[in-house]
């Protein structure tokens, strides 16, 4: 809801490290390392050391964000950069809460699990055939002047708010059934919200 009035003022914060001692680090590594540590914040929670796990989820954030400004300030923009990014933000969004799932380990749990991942499934498919079809007909990110690699219609679960939610989903692990289900309703409310946009748009 909020990534993008969000996005220039993180280039800003960002931008004097990477112009300084991170220039000579290749964009696609921190992806990666990024990617390792959220899977490790994945094991940290399903072993229960939740302190661990949340740390290390605070750690994949500001790795995520440092990517794609480390790429665009030092001019190593790609197309596998950005690919690799979205890949591997995904895989570390659906172990987070696999790994609390399993510490958890309750029925009601496992419950709440499948109707989030199903969530992010449906909302997966409600923006990413909309951004490839804004690119195909040229009104993607670059015409928009985004800072991104690719454009989406907004709603009200973005990447701002997915923070916040697993933040409380570490910070509240016995609450995990409630937080799951209240995200997988707005998620959906999101695919909803942008299969209007498409109605109207496309």
């Amino acid at each position: 809801m909020i990534d993008k009035a969000l996005r220039e003022p993180k280039e800003s914060l960002l931008s004097p490290l990477v112009r300084g001692p991170l220039r000579r680090i290749h964009p696609t590594g921190v992806t990666v390392v990024a990617a390792i540590v959220g899977i490790a914040a994945a094991v940290a929670a399903w072993q229960g050391l939740y302190v661990a796990a949340l740390i290390l989820w605070v750690v994949n954030r500001l790795l995520d964000g440092l990517d794609g400004t480390l790429a665009r300030l030092t001019d190593q923009q790609s197309d596998l950069g950005a690919y690799l990014d979205i890949l591997l933000d995904h895989l570390v969004y659906a172990a987070i809460p696999m790994g609390l799932a399993l510490a958890v380990n309750t029925p009601a749990g496992y419950l709440a699990l499948a109707a989030l991942l199903a969530s992010f499934y449906l909302n997966g498919a409600s923006w990413m055939y909309l951004a490839a079809l804004l690119e195909k007909r040229q009104a993607g990110a670059r015409k928009q002047g985004e800072l991104t690699t690719v454009t989406m219609p907004g709603g009200l679960i973005e990447g701002a708010e997915t923070v916040v939610f697993y933040t409380l989903f570490l910070l509240l692990p016995g609450a995990i059934v409630p937080l799951f289900s209240l995200m997988a309703v707005l998620v959906v409310i999101t695919a909803g919200q942008r299969l209007i946009w498409a109605l109207r748009n496309l």
